[in-house]
């Protein structure tokens, strides 16, 4: 009997959220050239973001990261990048001062089970005429 399918533990900090936020990237590339260039995020955690980039990075690379909704900087490491199917470039950017609230939100804390809803019960009373 083979193996079909397998969770493996979350190792993440936080949870991540899907979320696109307007970002202006700025970093120097391998010759030390510096750019700038306007990205979207894909998905947010208070400890970083996935962005999806055209521009070629390097993992370990340094880049400043300006959220256009308020205003904020932070600087970020390139800690992953995946190369999709649909020939998207996904980069996993981690900030190095994790004391900031670089999305002006709350995320939950790690282990946390999602927040459910009760529905109140209709009882069903038959009209009868």
């Amino acid at each position: 009997m083979s193996l079909l399918h397998f969770r493996c533990k979350e190792r993440r900090r936080t949870q991540r959220v899907s979320l696109s936020v307007p970002l202006v990237i700025n970093g120097q590339n391998e010759t030390g050239e510096k750019f700038s260039i306007r990205v979207k995020s894909n998905a947010v955690s208070q400890h970083g973001a996935q962005l999806e980039m055209e521009y070629p990075a390097v993992v370990g690379q340094v880049l400043v990261l300006l959220n256009e909704n308020n205003a904020r900087k932070v600087e970020g490491r390139v800690a992953s990048i995946q190369r999709k199917r649909d020939g998207k470039t996904y980069v996993g950017v981690e900030f190095l001062s994790p004391e900031i609230n670089f999305w002006n939100m709350t995320f939950p804390l790690p282990g946390a089970k999602p927040l459910r809803r009760s529905i109140p019960k209709i009882s069903q009373n038959k009209v009868t005429a």
